[in-house]
């Protein structure tokens, strides 16, 4: 006799083939995790045998079968027609009177004597959540079902969904056989979210595959905004060794616009019983969770991942109520770890224009073609293959149409919600969240979105030049030194840590001011005494983080903290702040602090602004961060360098006023290195590394400053060379007095970079790390090795 419900306790992983993946997966965390920390509220699920007994006890089976079979599913009308037709059948067809009352008798059992029980009636479908395919967002859910009869029209239209055009147009493009798929209906205990926040995290970065971090999304309310993209989220990464090691583990936060929430509605029945509200602006200008409930979903993640023994890609809510986490569904995650590790593919644009739109990356790809502005999925049909599809946002529904896109542009959604799931599995570039594309973009016009710069994707106007390059990285040759890479952008961190390297020979701490503060330190530290209208640009800014002081150094923390985890244990060196006068004037509130100087770049910069009374507070603060990220969150990688050092007695001070900071030479395997950029550093060498633990050469300004020109001036930039022979003698005196020390000697310039063959006499000279950009690193590492030796 068939079984027509199963409680989810009594389920496990090996019962896909009963329950689906959705379902099988509740059962076996219920079953095998719960004394591990992971919360699963209980339920119970209709069988993929009672749907089948459904379909034959209504003579749907061949029916349906025979429409499906004579449809194709690229013709859209046909396939709106065709599937809106099937699911009516299905909403018409009456339950086996046997399917009837065991929901009935299981929904009385659950409420425990609360006939009006809030519940969630999810679509778990036998062939989904398989390693290799995601059928994210095919099947309905449906939130705050309350009552027997709400719940018996929310499995109905479960049912129903099987046959929604996306689920039968995505079975077809996997290669699925409808006849064999079969869907289950869960029927779940709601968590009261309404009141709380809940989201979808992966237990990888869904970007870069780098598989170190736990990627959290979070919004105010039913997690299916999230979900559907409806939203912009604000995003958590944690790093899991650090988490593990029970040290703050909480990377990078980016604080989401949050406008909307879904709450439970009015009515109990499918369709009415869930309502979207806005946000106040006062909640919407704070984080959803707090770091602990962050780093409580991270755990929970660690532990199903280790269960499941892949990446897995996870729904998770907060109960406002009782103020616990709870997971509510979980799946394989399907993109990044089927791709080959071993085949870089990188996507480099090779001009640049006017930006016109931005929003969040999905795919680190690049297209190019005409705008389609799409209102709504009736107009689908308006896409040709190698358009640009521009919309609010997309669902599921939509995916027919997606595969045909060059790229999509969405006005809202995060980088987990469904559609950008889809856009990975099709390989087609994806930027969402732009806010106002659909202004900004009119049909007709030809762009470039390009998702291959970091976390922000960007619309350029016009088709621009691109090129894809793949590189087999398998069999690296062997180097007699080090390969390390200059990385200043933490949005690129987990990216650039897959292609081969030894580490970062040069992290910059202005990119992560200029990108992810934007503001004068001396604005922040005197924030009170601001004018009215930095005040407000401040306090944009701020947002989330409340102090002013704590924002600018919980965000040098998150950039460098993020660079340490993407390369650890290998070393990340980086140099203090090294702006010029004229380059923190351009900061908000900078021009209230900068002296304006003729020549900038041999002016108020590097070591000599540390030390200076009316900078030292500020360089306080980049102290603060880094004794942060080395000794609270361990992250003892990290070593520090101090740039553009004028003077001996300069290199003394400055190590002082570290070791005044609590950042003390030699404390906590604490290295500081010295940028060797004047000639004056390579002529007394010697003097200079009695301070030091080693050197980095920063060619380009040693080249400007021995031939005496101006790098930025085109009228005698064909003079600069880093191949100069006065420039070479330097290198030489640098190298040889770091090696008779027994110190550290690398390069971080961009002499490298452009000309292999710099690197190669430098390797000759016994450099002993080489810091390259890293789109050069591939093809520097493979000319090395093969002049090696010759």
């Amino acid at each position: 006799m068939a079984e027509y419900v199963v409680w989810f306790q009594d389920l496990g992983k090996d019962d896909v083939e009963h329950v689906g993946g959705k379902n099988a997966s509740l059962g076996e965390m219920i079953s095998n995790l719960s004394a591990a920390g992971v919360s699963v509220p209980g339920g119970f699920a209709t069988t993929a045998e009672a749907f089948r007994e459904f379909l034959e006890h209504n003579n749907l089976t061949q029916k349906i079968n025979e429409a499906l079979s004579a449809l194709d599913v690229e013709d859209v009308n046909a396939l709106a027609k065709t599937g809106q037709e099937i699911r009516q059948w299905v909403i018409d067809a009456p339950f086996q009177p046997a399917l009837d009352a065991a929901i009935r008798e299981a929904y009385e059992q659950i409420g425990e004597g609360n006939a009006e029980l809030p519940v969630a009636v999810r679509s778990s479908a036998t062939a989904e959540d398989l390693p290799d395919a995601s059928f994210a967002g095919q099947q309905e859910t449906f939130l705050n079902i309350r009552g027997i009869d709400s719940v018996m029209v929310a499995v109905k239209e479960v049912f129903a969904s099987l046959f929604n055009d996306r689920a039968i147009s995505y079975r077809v493009h996997q290669g699925f056989d409808h006849k064999l798929v079969a869907l289950s209906a869960g029927i779940q205990r709601m968590v009261r979210s309404e009141t709380g926040a809940a989201g979808v995290m992966f237990s990888m970065d869904t970007e870069s595959g780098f598989k170190d971090v736990v990627f959290i999304t979070a919004s105010f309310g039913l997690g299916e905004m999230v979900v559907q993209g409806a939203v912009n989220p604000d995003e958590f990464y944690v790093h899991k060794n650090t988490l593990l090691n029970n040290k703050p583990a909480v990377l990078r936060r980016n604080l989401g616009s949050k406008m909307q929430k879904m709450i439970y509605g009015a009515e109990a029945s499918a369709g009415k019983s869930v309502q979207i509200v806005d946000v106040d602006r006062e909640e919407r200008m704070g984080f959803c969770l707090t770091d602990e409930q962050v780093e409580n979903l991270a755990h929970q993640a660690i532990e199903i991942e280790k269960h499941y023994g892949m990446p897995m890609d996870i729904e998770w809510a907060l109960d406002g109520d009782d103020g616990k986490l709870y997971i509510v569904q979980a799946r394989p995650e399907t993109v990044k770890s089927r791709s080959d590790a071993n085949v870089m593919e990188r996507y480099l644009l090779k001009q640049t224009g006017k930006v016109l739109v931005e929003g969040r990356s999905i795919g680190q790809r690049i297209g190019a073609g005409v705008v389609r502005v799409v209102h709504s999925i009736k107009e689908m049909d308006k896409v040709q293959p190698g358009d640009v599809l521009v919309t609010d946002m997309t669902d599921p529904d939509w995916e027919p149409v997606m595969k045909r896109a060059a790229a999509i542009v969405t006005n809202r959604g995060g980088r987990t919600c469904h559609a950008a799931i889809i856009a990975r599995e099709l390989g087609v570039p994806a930027i969402v969240g732009c806010g106002d594309a659909t202004d900004i973009l009119k049909d007709g016009m030809e762009v470039t979105a390009s998702c291959a710069e970091g976390d922000t994707g960007k619309i350029y106007e016009g088709q621009l030049d691109f090129d894809i390059q793949r590189n087999s990285i398998e069999s690296m040759p062997k180097l007699p030194f080090k390969i390390m890479m200059n990385v200043g952008n933490p949005d690129r961190a987990f990216d650039f840590a897959g292609l081969p390297n030894q580490g970062v020979g040069l992290a910059r701490l202005e990119f992560i001011i200029n990108r992810m503060i934007g503001v004068h330190p001396k604005a922040l530290l005197n924030y009170d005494t601001m004018p009215n209208d930095i005040k407000q640009n401040i306090d944009k800014r701020v947002a989330g983080y409340g102090d002013p002081v704590d924002f600018y150094v919980e965000k040098l923390v998150e950039g460098v903290s993020t660079l340490a985890a993407a390369f650890y244990p290998e070393k990340v060196i980086v140099r203090l702040s090294d702006f010029k006068s004229n380059e923190y004037a351009n900061l908000i509130g900078g021009k209230l602090y900068e002296p304006e100087e003729e020549n900038p770049m041999l002016g108020f910069r590097g070591a000599s602004r540390y030390i200076s009374e009316n900078f030292r507070d500020c360089f306080e603060l980049e102290c603060r961060a880094m004794k942060k990220v080395r000794d609270v969150m361990g992250f003892t990688n990290v070593e520090l360098m101090v740039p553009f050092v004028r003077t001996v007695g300069e290199a003394e001070q400055v190590i002082d006023l570290l070791g005044k900071n609590g950042l003390k030479r030699g404390e906590n395997d604490l290295r500081v290195i010295m940028m060797c950029e004047l000639p004056t550093n390579a002529l007394l060498a010697d003097d200079f590394l009695q301070n030091f633990d080693g050197f980095s050469i920063g060619s380009n300004d040693l080249t400007q400053l021995t031939l005496g020109l101006d790098r930025d001036s085109g009228i005698v930039s064909h003079l600069f060379d880093e191949r100069d022979p006065a420039v070479k003698k330097l290198l030489k005196m640098a190298i040889d007095a770091c090696n008779a020390q027994g110190k550290y000697i690398g390069i971080c310039g961009q002499g490298p970079s452009d000309h292999p063959d710099l690197a190669k006499w430098l390797m000759e000279q016994g450099i002993s790390s080489v810091s390259l950009n890293p789109d050069s690193v591939l093809d520097t590492w493979f000319y090395l090795a093969e002049t090696h030796g010759e």
